[in-house]
């Protein structure tokens, strides 16, 4: 039984038909993920996002080009209908089983919280890095934004299910990822907060106050600085830790 073509769109370009690596040109490549991004598109607005700086009927000959030496095989990769495009039903696309995956999370119908989080959140690669096209760099930002949310998501949901070291993971992953985040950093304050670490939520929040002032010269948020004072810790013990909890 043949497996279904695979695409994957975070990291580096990679197109699997058969379980076998297939090489596809730059227009090929770039044709392609776009449909894929965007499941269903016309002929004039693809021809016109990828090939922007040439006439309407040069765009749409390299469009037919481009679609030529696409594979063909018994699952085509795109379906022609008319003036629209779409991508082939059979086609698994990584960037959709990540959005299905976040998107749980962020609604609370995600998979059961194991001893495992959810594939895809941890370590992900950015959509096609090196791509500089206006559409990847705007597509590359909601993915990045939605893997952000779904994590503070997730940090929050641990801590309630009482799984504080995950919860951590979590947390730490969407700081890394964006160090300036104050909700990351949040995050994982009350996750120490849950394990009854008081002494490390209160370095968190100080390493975390020291580099948004060097970095922005702002100071956390009140709602960052009460999560520690409901947890008694008082002006002269945080003034003596570097903290402030106004």
């Amino acid at each position: 039984m043949l497996s279904p073509p695979q695409l994957r769109l975070l990291g580096q370009f990679r197109l699997e038909c058969d379980a076998q690596p297939v090489e596809l040109c730059r227009s090929g490549q770039r044709l392609l993920a776009f449909v894929a991004l965007r499941r269903r598109v016309s002929r004039t607005v693809l021809a016109g996002t990828l090939w922007p700086e040439v006439t309407e009927d040069h765009a749409r000959g390299s469009l037919r080009t481009a679609l030529w030496k696409l594979p063909r095989g018994d699952q085509p990769l795109i379906r022609c209908s008319g003036d629209s495009l779409a991508a082939a039903t059979a086609l698994r696309v990584d960037v959709h089983a990540f959005t299905e995956t976040a998107l749980g999370v962020l609604q609370g119908r995600g998979p059961a919280l194991t001893a495992q989080l959810p594939q895809g959140l941890l370590g992900g690669d950015d959509l096609l890095p090196g791509w500089d096209e206006e559409w990847v760099l705007l597509e590359r930002d909601r993915l990045r934004q939605l893997r952000l949310h779904a994590l503070d998501a997730l940090a929050e949901a641990l801590v309630r299910e009482g799984r504080p070291a995950l919860a951590l993971e979590a947390a730490w992953e969407s700081v890394r990822t964006e160090p300036l985040r104050e909700s990351a950093h949040r995050a994982a304050v009350s996750a120490h907060l849950a394990e009854g670490n008081l002494m490390e939520a209160v370095r968190h929040y100080h390493s975390f106050r020291r580099l948004l002032r060097e970095e922005l010269g702002v100071e956390p948020s009140a709602q960052f600085a009460r999560m520690l004072s409901r947890h008694g810790v008082t002006a002269s013990w945080a003034d003596d830790a570097g903290v402030t909890t106004r």
